[in-house]
């Protein structure tokens, strides 16, 4: 009978000491959560700084850039301009020299037509002065394709050709705009990105206010899906034209 007492004692102290058991195991198992937890929080964390980092530093490389672009685009444009100035100038003055030219060639025509051998002869030689003085060598190129001097040299192809190479400085400028405004937008880009990687990081630092571990761990998810979209995002973006990590070594 005592036997069977002591037996029933011992049973009852297991199943008491179970419980205690059960809950310390939950409450290991719960701690090694938080501790894992709090591993990749620390790593995301050091992972976002980089992130922001890189993104700033390719950003500035842009804004750079953009100035460059935006200097030479400038400076481009305003030698354009001279040299469309210079043609305009060159033209109007092989225009009126023609003008002139014309002039003497009808007193030529009316010389010839009288039969004034010496006066067709002064004029002649008076024409070949003037368009060796007063042509420009364009105009004379063009002349000597003619085939009725009577006719005009001044084509719509003759008169382009005067501001080609300011048309092709205009065009530079304007392609070197175009570039300054592409490092402008990839620019804002990466700023977009860093504001993105700044909310990350303030949701990851903040995730040790929260008491209970699911709490905890939904606001980390949400952190690491808005860093992975951010990254996904950011190597969308073009990097900086001419950009090479050995240029930064070269010196």
């Amino acid at each position: 009978m005592a036997e069977e007492t002591k037996n029933e004692i011992e049973k009852n102290e297991t199943v008491a000491a179970a419980p205690a058991e059960s809950s310390e195991v939950k409450e290991e198992a719960k701690k090694n959560k938080e501790n894992k937890l709090e591993i990749l929080v620390a790593i995301f964390l050091g992972v976002t700084a980089l992130l922001t980092a890189w993104a700033t530093w390719i950003g500035s490389l842009h804004g750079g850039n953009q100035s460059t672009n935006y200097t030479k685009s400038n400076n481009t444009a305003s030698d354009g301009n001279s040299l469309y100035n210079e043609g305009l100038q060159l033209y109007l003055s092989d225009l009126m020299a023609w003008n002139t030219y014309m002039e003497y060639s009808y007193d030529l025509a009316i010389a010839q037509a009288k039969g004034d051998e010496i006066e067709t002869q002064l004029i002649q030689e008076k024409l070949e002065v003037f368009a060796d003085q007063n042509f420009s060598p364009d105009l004379i190129e063009a002349y000597n394709k003619m085939t009725d001097d009577m006719n005009s040299p001044f084509t719509e192809e003759f008169v382009d050709s005067y501001f080609t190479e300011a048309e092709d400085k205009l065009a530079e400028s304007r392609a070197l705009l175009e570039e300054g405004q592409k490092d402008n937008a990839n620019g804002d880009s990466y700023n977009l990105v860093n504001v993105i990687y700044s909310i990350v990081l303030f949701m990851l630092g903040i995730i040790g206010i929260f008491k209970r571990l699911p709490n905890r761990t939904v606001v980390f998810g949400i952190a690491v899906f808005f860093l992975v979209l951010a990254t996904i995002y950011m190597f969308t973006i073009p990097m900086p034209t001419g950009f090479s990590f050995s240029s930064f070594f070269s010196h």
